[in-house]
């Protein structure tokens, strides 16, 4: 019996290799599979029940992988003995291809069965062999379908576990910085309000008031003499004081100076 197929996986080349190899999901997937024990990477023994028409047996043997390519094939030979129902053996080359949306199992079997089986045609034992690959490709491709999801729940735990903790302080540090800039606002708002002009500071009419009297004070003092008459005349004494002269000017030279410095800022 020769049969020749390939099966549409969903998963990448490297984890339908990895299935292919592991006995727990072989032992999964094929059909009547009692026992599977892996007793090396490249030997495992098996106890299956098979049905094929009116005769049910069950099979004891042996399966050798040889050819290893990982990931991409290898080479499975494999007998079996189901006493009176007969024997099986064969070998099939088992290839994978790696495509867009997953990976293509390519597989080739020649296998020839003896005793009371091979009396039953070669029609009935095709149409079985044929049943039991796609039940064998449906379970296999489910297998690592519930592996992938397994794997991508215990990352989503993983990543919740991992940042359990950082959402509560993140949270508390944005309540803090939000209270803190509540809080900074009415602070602004009276640093604002203390350094803006109030009613008790001199506006520029004052002060060019207050220079004013300065001035009127200063020519007063000396007599209704300005700047120059500080100097004391040729042909007498001095009207004021030289000390008293020089308070005189320097209160008037402060007023203007800061009269214009005032005016100065205003307009910057």
């Amino acid at each position: 019996m020769d049969m020749t197929g390939q099966q549409h996986i969903p998963a990448s080349k490297e984890e339908v290799w990895s299935a292919l190899n592991d006995a727990d999901v072989l032992k999964v997937c094929i059909p009547g599979c009692q026992e599977l024990t892996k007793s090396s990477e490249t030997e495992m023994s098996a106890v299956a029940v098979i049905k094929v028409g009116p005769v049910k047996a069950r099979f004891q043997g042996a399966v050798t992988l040889s050819d290893l390519d990982p990931p991409n094939g290898y080479r499975i030979t494999g007998e079996g003995q189901g006493g009176v129902a007969g024997f099986a053996k064969g070998v099939a080359v088992v290839r994978l291809e790696a495509v867009e949306d997953g990976t293509v199992l390519h597989y080739t079997v020649d296998a020839q069965i003896g005793g009371k089986l091979s009396q039953l045609g070669g029609r009935l034992i095709d149409a079985t062999a044929k049943q039991m690959s796609g039940q064998f490709f449906k379970r296999f491709a489910e297998e690592i379908r519930a592996r992938q999801g397994a794997g991508q729940s215990l990352a989503t735990s993983t990543e919740g576990d991992a940042f359990a903790q950082p959402g509560p302080v993140r949270q508390s540090v944005a309540v803090t910085s939000s209270s803190e800039s509540a809080s900074a606002l009415p602070r602004a708002r009276a640093v604002q309000v203390s350094a803006s002009p109030t009613g008790t500071s001199l506006s520029l009419p004052v002060l060019a008031a207050v220079v004013f009297a300065a001035v009127v004070v200063a020519t007063w003092a000396l007599h209704g003499g300005l700047l120059p008459s500080l100097t004391p005349p040729a042909d007498g004494p001095a009207r004021i004081s030289p000390d008293l002269a020089s308070i005189v000017q320097l209160i008037m030279a402060a007023a203007i100076g800061y009269l214009f410095g005032s005016r100065g800022r205003r307009a910057g």
